[in-house]
């Protein structure tokens, strides 16, 4: 099978690459290749089998100046890329998608069941009362998992994108009897992951400021709950995602660990594995975050035959030492 990897020299693209070997076709903005061009594109999707789309501009954002970068290159972006491949009759897609189209986990209530809280009230932010409460009693929730079939409420410019991209994606697939497949990441980490820069992931930005000496800055009070998977794992899931899918439709995928652990947990551990200091619980919030969300994967192992095998200890001791 002949791949178009996009993104291929960045972060997950790269181990995607290293896995499909020859089998890969990279396109990367730093080889000078723009998404967005579709002059590009024409020249490279001629005898492509599928395309796995990694390229994006990715984290929370610093502020509402984002917003165009992020319409630009993920939303419109994919637009072209799924223009371009009608065109040349390219019929399968892996999405890079990502949890943060959930918005909040899914929770329960003691007295209303199953419940959809809205976005966190400053007010209770402001007093340190991070968890949701029930939008019909106002009672603190109880996290729990979310399945890939939960309502998707994204939070921030990002989140909102990454939802813009499976909607496209899922129009493509409807008007060309493609197959598409969205790959929900959760908190993905390891080797070659970005670092100094405010849009990088919070693995990153707690190991730079490890190792430049100082203790990582937790947010709220450490407790939100993430599920954290390496990117070797995710990365073999595109692969496993190839054969994956229905015609005419779009599928997601949760792409997660299955094992949760807090903010704080993630923290500690790298400070441990650095021999850094401690790390430091600030108590401050960004409006676009969230405090719970941990995956279901039952579908991608039943599906996809897809688990992931790299443990949190062990994923960490290499990201820090690159052992």
């Amino acid at each position: 099978m002949r791949v178009l990897l996009t993104g291929s020299a960045g972060f997950i693209g790269s181990h995607i690459a290293e896995i499909l070997n020859s089998e890969a076709l990279g396109f990367d903005l730093r080889d000078g290749l723009d998404i967005r061009d579709p002059d590009a594109l024409d020249r490279l999707l001629p005898g492509v089998d599928a395309v796995i789309h990694q390229a994006a501009k990715v984290g929370l954002g610093v502020n509402v100046a984002d917003l165009p970068d992020y319409a630009a290159v993920n939303a419109y972006g994919t637009a072209v890329l799924l223009a371009a491949m009608a065109r040349h009759g390219v019929g399968r897609l892996v999405l890079a998608s990502s949890m943060v189209v959930y918005g909040e986990g899914a929770y329960d209530c003691p007295r209303h069941g199953r419940v959809r809280p809205g976005p966190r009230q400053p007010s209770d932010l402001a007093q340190g009362m991070f968890d949701p409460r029930c939008p019909h009693c106002g009672d603190v929730l109880t996290p729990s998992v979310i399945s890939e079939d939960a309502p998707l409420d994204p939070r921030n410019a990002y989140a909102t994108t990454k939802l813009a991209q499976e909607h496209l994606a899922a129009n493509w697939a409807r008007e060309t009897s493609g197959t598409a497949v969205a790959l929900r990441y959760h908190n993905v980490y390891g080797p070659r992951m970005p670092r100094n820069t405010p849009y990088a992931g919070v693995a990153s930005l707690f190991l730079s400021s490890l190792l430049a000496g100082r203790a990582p800055r937790v947010f709220e009070d450490g407790g939100q709950r993430r599920d954290f998977v390496h990117v070797r794992d995710v990365a073999r899931a595109n692969v496993l995602a190839l054969g994956a899918g229905t015609p005419g439709a779009l599928t997601a995928y949760n792409i997660a660990s299955g094992t949760p652990h807090t903010v704080g947990d993630l923290a500690s551990a790298l400070a441990a594995q650095t021999g850094g200091p401690a790390p430091v619980t600030t108590g401050e919030y960004r409006l676009g975050d969230v405090r719970h969300i941990v995956a279901s994967p039952d579908r991608a192992a039943r599906e996809l035959e897809f688990r992931a095998e790299i443990a949190f200890e062990d994923g960490i001791k290499e990201f820090v030492t690159g052992l």
